[in-house]
């Protein structure tokens, strides 16, 4: 897998290689007002992140049989 850091280089997958600015994908579903609230906490935390909102449309919630 490729990805961009926040340097806006670009970086590879390599097995031998450890890095701390290799990009981080968090992905929470909950309601609108909850989630406001994480982005006030995250933005208080940090200096540098791309943040992004989008609407989903629930298939299936819970447990399946």
């Amino acid at each position: 897998p490729l990805g961009f850091g926040r340097s806006s280089m670009l970086h590879t997958e390599k097995i031998l290689r450890l890095s701390q600015d290799l990009p981080l994908v968090i992905e929470i579903v909950d309601a609108d007002e909850k989630i406001s609230a994480f982005i006030s906490e995250v933005m208080d935390l940090t200096k540098s992140c791309l943040i992004t909102t989008e609407k989903v449309r629930i298939i299936r919630y819970g447990e399946g049989d």
